[in-house]
């Protein structure tokens, strides 16, 4: 049976992997899980910061293009990331750290019936966090406890994912009747006033949501601080197939089946432009590491490993992970 159980994982560029770990580790707390490349060019890193396992539905992803240039922003592109925390409390929390390390952020807001900060990673990516304190749907994972934010206030995974769209009809029609998602309300942004439409697959909840904003400006030139792609879950490689198959029945161009090791794919670019991954929950990052030291040396998948001296003579040294 075909069915999309939340968010996966959100990829994101960029130009600059060391200041990239040190935002995401020692400012937000979350964890390096994996050290890796991209698999399509093994020649830059490709990152991964997750919960404090690396559960699926928790992982921001980077992929470091040194010679990118800036984003010019505009549509048919993915525009925001939230990630989770567990109350309002570690909203407040977070509010005092981004005054404390210059991060530029709104004030605390109530945002679809969520506490909300809105905030820029330093290269622009648009992120947020939102409070799970009145959450239903889809659970969210555990926050590292060797991480330097107090385990009360780390972050629990992805939130809703937003995206600008100038075919917003034609956008509905693919997430409704390709992917499953029921349109379910839609609300007024209190600081910039859009209308925002909301839709949920089968759990619903933080971790569930989409956000579709109908945007006729030019296209998005995208760049550093620039999101790549969505990844949404998917419960097995068995499931997955039957995906596979479907969008193949419904002749919708697609990457096939791709075996990332840690995960298996299908990616799809809609009509709008904007790159959706399935992406399954297993086997998941400890399938070549110990749990206890995820994230700690460069991670290959088997493929690579042939090439390992020749990638490791590519890719600059990161600093080390700052912990407890």
């Amino acid at each position: 049976m075909r069915k999309i159980i939340g968010q996966h994982h959100a990829s994101g560029i960029t130009k600059d992997a060391a200041a990239n770990l040190v935002f995401y580790t020692e400012i937000l707390g979350m964890r390096l899980v994996k050290k890796t490349v991209n698999q399509d060019d093994p020649s830059m890193y490709h990152l991964f910061y997750a919960d404090g396992t690396g559960s699926p539905g928790t992982d921001m992803t980077f992929f470091e293009i040194p010679n990118v240039g800036q984003t010019y922003r505009g549509t048919n592109s993915i525009t925001q990331i939230a990630l989770r925390v567990k109350s309002d409390e570690a909203i407040r929390y977070f509010e005092q750290r981004f005054e404390q390390f210059n991060v530029q952020h709104s004030d605390a807001v109530e945002i679809n019936g969520r506490l909300t900060i809105e905030f820029e990673d330093f290269e622009g990516q648009r992120l947020a966090l939102v409070s799970d304190a009145n959450n239903h749907g889809v659970a969210s994972g555990t926050p590292w406890d060797k991480s330097i934010v107090p385990v009360e206030f780390g972050i629990t995974g992805l939130g809703p994912f937003k995206m600008d769209v100038e075919d917003v009809e034609g956008f509905s029609v693919v997430l409704t009747e390709i992917f499953g998602y029921t349109q379910t309300s839609s609300f007024t942004h209190p600081i910039t006033a859009q209308t925002i439409m909301t839709f949920r697959s089968d759990l619903g909840g933080t971790g569930d949501e989409l956000q579709v904003v109908h945007n006729t400006n030019a296209p998005e030139r995208p760049g550093k601080g620039s999101m790549h792609h969505i990844a949404l879950r998917v419960k097995d490689e068995a499931e997955l197939q039957e995906w596979v198959e479907f969008i193949k029945e419904k002749r919708i161009p697609s990457s096939g089946f791709v075996d990332r090791h840690f995960f298996k794919s299908l990616y799809i670019r809609t009509r709008q432009g904007i790159l959706i991954e399935l992406a399954t929950d297993g086997p998941g990052f400890a399938i070549n590491e110990p749990m206890d030291a995820l994230g700690e040396t460069l991670s290959l998948p088997p493929f690579l490993e042939e090439k390992r001296e020749w990638i490791e003579r590519q890719i600059k040294p990161l600093p080390k992970v700052k912990r407890l």
